[in-house]
Order: structure tokens, then sequence, then C-alpha cells
């Protein structure tokens, strides 16, 4: 008897321990680095609306970003902003500029891991400066400094780490 719930306690302990281990799967992603509310973020790209851009990100993050050109189907509402740079400070920047820019961090009204493209472009690049916030690039496009556009793309980059959480 003493051996059988010896054999039984030492079952249990294995598959107890195996589970434990299991646990969901998990996948590694190149995540990028940014700006949000002047606080470093790390997100990441999966899908993109624009073929070209895809491969561009794919190649630079050495991970493929899937091209959905139904994503430019999302409406407005749905949709929060990234800005990058065209010009200026050289970076990281998925155009060789500066870092990106986001609105709308998770747990401020707006966020969406759904983002429209705004590209930003220095009217004299020589007095470019590094910007961290959505309001500080605003702020330079009210006083003449930046132009922003918007090329109508639309690419999926939820945040993993952020001010005051992570995935």
């Amino acid at each position: 008897m003493k051996i059988k719930l010896l054999v039984l306690l030492i079952v249990i302990s294995l598959l107890t321990a195996c589970a434990s281990q299991q646990g969901p799967a998990k996948a590694e992603l190149p995540a990028g680095k940014a700006y949000s509310e002047g606080k470093e973020i790390y997100f990441v790209h999966t899908e993109a609306s624009d073929s070209a851009l895809a491969e561009k990100l794919s190649a630079m993050m050495k991970s493929p970003v899937l091209v959905v050109p139904a994503l430019v189907e999302v409406p407005d509402s749905a949709l929060a902003n990234v800005y990058a740079f065209t010009n200026g400070l050289a970076g990281k920047g998925p155009l060789g500029f500066q870092s990106d820019v986001f609105d709308n961090p998770p747990g401020t009204p707006g966020y969406s891991p759904l983002r429209r493209l705004n590209t930003v472009t220095w009217v004299d690049a020589t007095k470019a400066r590094e910007l961290k916030s959505a309001a500080d690039v605003l702020a330079a496009e009210t006083a003449g400094e930046v132009k922003i556009e918007q090329p109508g793309v639309v690419i999926n980059m939820p945040f993993i780490v952020w001010d005051g959480g992570k995935r």
C-alpha cells in the first residue's frame, strides 16, 4: 500500500512539474523602439496595408510584415497615429531618421494598435531636433518647422512595453 501511495505521489509530482513548464506557447518578435508622450516604448510591426512599406519593414526588422490591403478600409475612428520622420536627425526610424512617435498609448482614450502613418518632414533639416511626443510633433507643425503628410497607409503596431505596462 505504501509503495502504491509513493508511486502515485511521484506520478502526480511529475505531471504537475510538466504542466507548469509547458504553459502557453511563446514567440519571439523583433521590437522597435519609439516614443509616446515623451517616454520610450517598444512595439512590433505585424501587418501593413502597403506592400512597399511591408517589404521595407520586413527587411529592417528581419521578420515578415504581412501585406493586408484591407487595413486601409478600417474606419478612421478605429485608428491612432504614428509619426515617421523623412529627414532630420539620423536614427533607427524606418526611414533612417529619428525613432517614430506614437499618440494614444495603451490605457488612454483612442488607443489602437492600428496606426495611420504620418510622414514628418523638417522644413529645414539642419534645425531638426528630437521630438518625443505627438504634442511636440503637432507643435512643430503649427510653428511651421515640419510638414506632416498622410500617405494613406495603415500599419498594425501593437505596443509591447510602455510607461506603466507591458504584455
